[in-house]
């Protein structure tokens, strides 16, 4: 691993030594007029490749800053109207400044031909016509295949590997990181370019004053004012009958903006996640965050495969939301946005699995039956101010759920064969304001956040009948240890409900000089928990007692943090430095009299972080980050009540258990390439992480036999660290974008099982490849794959049973025999290894489209799944375990699909 570290840095820092090279000037003409929009490039004696390049101001002055190992390189000066020159210079240092020969030119014909990629300061651009094919409908179909940006599983961008912080349709940034929508269903033929935004600071005052390391995404529509949208109506056959509708019409205008979406179908698609926020923009805008419940109770789930959701989801879903945008005052500075979404969804599951536990020598099976139901709710006004002069933002968010989750299991193990019904309902209330407002004064900032969050989260678990639960326990301290003997034909019933209020208010002042700025900032934030569970069942021998203390919790738990820090920022135009220097004011406390539960902790601690960033040679970018951050324990760590969390067994934390700590160390360096001018892309980076606790869990039974966690005061850690390297290239010559990227990860850490000390140490290596081509009019290409190599060892798993291999990947081959007729190709391929056992598992689908070119409409015949595969096999390494799991999947189906667009 020191071998990793010393050849990256070495690598690091002999490209930073080498980039050191700039050349600036001034261009004129004849008449010493100052020549604008002149480019200067610098290449290498000889070879027809650019080593960085710069265009002229205003004042017709240049700055170019390059690298390279020749003596000499060639600096060249372009400008319309006048003669080109050509000079070769030193590699050093030096002002040159060039007086051009005016020189006219004789225009006999004009072909209007759009670049690729094209560069301008902070911003590349890309052209969507040259990178879609024939079958590309929508936004998302063509992002897929530009060079540098890669959309994740879960429709999150990515811009060299990191996540973007904004996504603006003609500079709006209307779904408020919601863009799953948009980018599914815009029609590419509305775009006329893709936009990235390095170095995004979405706050426009502090633009000059805060630098980000983040990137963002601007759709810029061809028209300033576009009525749009895409639409689908499908239907099918299958078992049963089904359905798939898409309907999302778009405006945007100058003024307002608006996205009404719904979407409904029955055949796989995982539509209701379009809503989730995926860019969280700037932390001075305030807090926002994807709503989620907690869910401490669940009924017993089955396991679902690693593959593509359409390949396994059972489900009949509804999703229906709508997103406004408008402007409320004359100058186009204040802004208001009311979002809303509904999903309401069913979804079906079942597995199959058999257990082999390497200590006991012991095996089990289960078989699990699901249908979790989801009706959700959310609504969200945004009033936004974002001016040169002056910041405002308040977001008011609500959201219900009404969720409910359903389970029949069937168990063979060593208490026998069982069969039980389990039921969860599980509603949830939850309101948060974030307001966050920057007032210039004088030549300073002043900064104002305020966050509010109040949630109740309610859950009922319902076991029938009682006796499926066959836990141990013991009367007395020395009795031996039986099952419980539930009252045949009973039910038992967890009850939990947990209230959290989180607060966070905190004010600076900024001050800016010669590219510094300095914030001083004072917080203070506050949360705090009350659980309430209780046990519900009877037994025949009223033992145990489900009706005592012991089955209840009454707990309250409370976080305090006092917080002070200073902000110190940088930014030229090489440089960009983000560091923040926080202490906090740690005040932890839990109590519940009743179940003897009484701790607490007060601990200052400092916790600093600082990302530099250096940019040279056109197109390189370097950075360093680093920072240690503190985490103690929550609520599902004090309470000391019993609770069915799960049919699987009795929860209980020893009230003895201190309140955990965790120190987390962290650091990363990266080098970024990006040259539109060849259109090579690559980023490669190493992370590593030290998280050092003060507990090591152990799960031990108690007297009464039940399982208890403890903790045990013992120093332990968990160190982690990261290679990552990823290329792409887009060849115009062949049409066709390819990368690269590689991953290599190694992690130790320390656990306790049955009073056995368990040192856990994985290595892991991933190769990814991704590549596209419409070089031929007849056919278009898309492929991408994986493949990861994965190795545990810890004592008790060795050898090959701790080896594993997996290899995806996912063909679509599109065939063009006539016009306005295509047909297509899928498939895709799921292999995975343990130890001497293979699992291969590959899917095929077929298509036929007749596209109605004149009205845009195309008519889609599909047939998914032709094997018609049933099951999908999967094997699972635990610490002392081996599982072996067989899922359902959904079964061979034929769609008839209209797809349109709105105008």
């Amino acid at each position: 691993m020191k071998k990793k570290i010393s050849l990256f840095l070495m690598l690091f820092f002999t490209v930073l030594t080498f980039a050191q090279k700039t050349v600036s000037g001034k261009i004129t003409d004849d008449d010493g007029i100052a020549i604008p929009s002149a480019s200067v490039t610098i290449e290498e004696p000889g070879k027809d490749a650019i080593l960085a390049y710069g265009i002229t101001n205003s004042k017709g002055e240049y700055k170019v800053t390059f690298t390279s190992g020749e003596a000499n390189v060639d600096l060249k000066v372009k400008a319309f109207n006048q003669k080109p020159l050509t000079k070769q210079i030193s590699n050093s240092d030096q002002t040159l400044n060039f007086k051009m020969q005016s020189e006219a030119t004789e225009i006999k014909e004009v072909q209007l031909k759009t670049k690729m990629i094209t560069a301008r300061g902070d911003t590349i651009s890309y052209d969507l016509k040259a990178f879609n094919n024939k079958n590309d409908r929508t936004l998302a179909d063509v992002m897929k295949k530009i060079p540098g940006i890669e959309v994740n599983k879960d429709g999150s961008i990515l811009y060299q590997g990191n996540a973007i912080n904004k996504f603006y349709v003609n500079g709006k940034d209307l779904m408020e990181g919601g863009y799953g929508t948009i980018n599914n269903s815009l029609p590419k033929d509305a775009v006329q370019k893709v936009e990235v935004l390095e170095n995004h600071q979405p706050v426009k005052i502090l633009q000059d004053k805060v630098p980000s390391d983040q990137a963002a995404i601007n759709i810029k529509l061809k028209n300033s004012v576009t009525m749009t949208g895409r639409g689908e109506v499908g239907t099918g056959f299958g078992d049963p009958w089904l359905w798939n509708v898409k309907l999302t019409p778009m405006f945007f205008g100058q003024k307002s903006q608006w996205v009404v979406n719904y979407k409904t179908n029955n055949m796989g698609e995982q539509v209701e996640n379009e809503g989730n926020i995926l860019a969280f923009g700037s932390s001075w805008e305030g807090r926002r965050s994807n709503i989620s419940q907690n869910n401490w109770l669940n009924v017993e789930n089955a396991s679902t495969p690693d593959l593509p959701v359409k390949r396994y989801l059972m489900n009949s879903v509804h999703y229906l939301s709508a997103n406004y945008l408008t402007n409320i005052d004359k100058k186009k500075e204040w802004e208001l946005k009311a979002n809303a979404n509904y999903t309401n969804n069913a979804v079906e599951r079942e597995s199959n699995s058999i257990t082999r536990d390497i200590q006991q020598g012991t095996q089990y099976s289960t078989r699990f039956l699901n249908n979790f139901y989801t009706d959700k709710l959310k609504g969200e006004l945004i009033f936004t101010k974002n001016a040169k002069k002056g910041f405002f933002k308040n977001t008011t968010t609500f959201s219900q759920f009404w969720n409910a989750d359903r389970a029949f299991a069937e168990r063979n193990d060593k208490t026998g064969y069982r069969l039980g019904k389990e039921a969860l309902e599980s509603p949830t209330s939850s309101f948060q304001n974030s307001l966050s407002t920057i007032i210039p004064w004088k030549e300073k900032m002043v900064n104002f956040k305020s966050y509010v969050s109040y949630q109740d989260d309610r859950q009922t678990l319902e076991i029938t009948p009682a006796n499926y639960l066959q836990f141990p326990y013991r009367d007395s301290l020395k009795g031996p240890i039986k099952t419980i003997d539930f009252t045949p034909g009973s039910t038992a019933y967890q009850y939990f409900r947990i209230k959290s209020l989180d607060t966070s208010h905190s004010a600076n002042i900024s001050f800016s000089s010669k590219g510094w700025t300095f914030t001083p900032q004072v917080g203070f934030d506050f949360s705090s928990d009350q659980l309430n569970t209780n046990f519900d069942g009877t037994t025949v021998t009223n033992s145990p007692d489900f009706t005592s203390l012991a089955y209840e919790n009454d707990l309250k738990f409370t976080r305090i943090n006092p917080n002070a820090s200073v902000g110190i920022n940088y930014k030229s135009e090489s440089w960009s430095l983000y560091s923040s220097f926080p202490v906090n004011f740690n005040s932890i406390k839990a109590e519940d009299a009743f179940r003897n539960v009484s701790k607490s902790l007060n601990k200052v601690t400092f916790t600093p972080n600082i990302f530099v960033q250096y940019s040279f040679a056109s197109f390189f970018k370097a950075s360093m980050s680093g920072g240690i951050s503190n985490n103690f324990g929550d609520i599902q760590t004090a309470y000391a009540g019993y609770i069915l969390t799960s049919p699987g067994g009795f929860n209980v934390m020893n009230p003895s258990n201190p309140i955990p700590e965790t120190n987390t160390k962290n650091g990363g360096v990266r080098l970024e390439y990006r040259n539109p001018l060849n259109n090579l892309f690559f980023n490669l980076g190493y992370r590593l992480s030290d998280a050092k606790n003060n507990l090591l869990a152990s799960s031990a039974v108690n007297e009464l036999g039940f399982s208890v966690i403890e903790y045990i005061e013992s120093e332990n850690k968990r160190t982690s660290n990261s290679f990552y390297a990823e290329i792409g290239k887009y060849f115009p010559k062949f049409k066709t974008n390819a990368s690269l990227t590689f991953n290599d990860t190694g992690s130790k850490s320390q656990s306790r099982r049955n009073d056995q000390d368990i040192n856990t140490k994985t290595t892991g290596n991933t190769l990814g490849f991704k590549f596209n081509n419409t070089y031929f009019s007849w056919m278009s290409i898309d492929f991408n794959m994986t493949k990861s190599w994965n190795k545990q060892s810890n004592g008790i798993i060795q050898n090959d049973l701790g080896k594993t291999e997996s290899y995806t990947h996912n063909l679509n081959v599109f065939f063009y025999p006539l016009e306005n007729h295509t047909f297509g190709f899928y498939w895709d391929q799921i292999n995975s290894k343990l130890g001497q056992t293979k699992l291969n598992n590959g899917f095929f689908d077929v298509s036929y489209q007749f596209s109605w070119a004149k009205k845009k409409v195309d008519f889609e015949l599909k047939w998914m799944n032709i094997a018609d595969r049933k099951v999908f096999e999967r094997i699972n390494v635990g610490d002392a375990t081996i599982t072996q799991t067989t899922m359902q999947l959904r079964p061979s189906q034929v769609m008839f699909t209209v797809k349109f667009n709105f105008k």
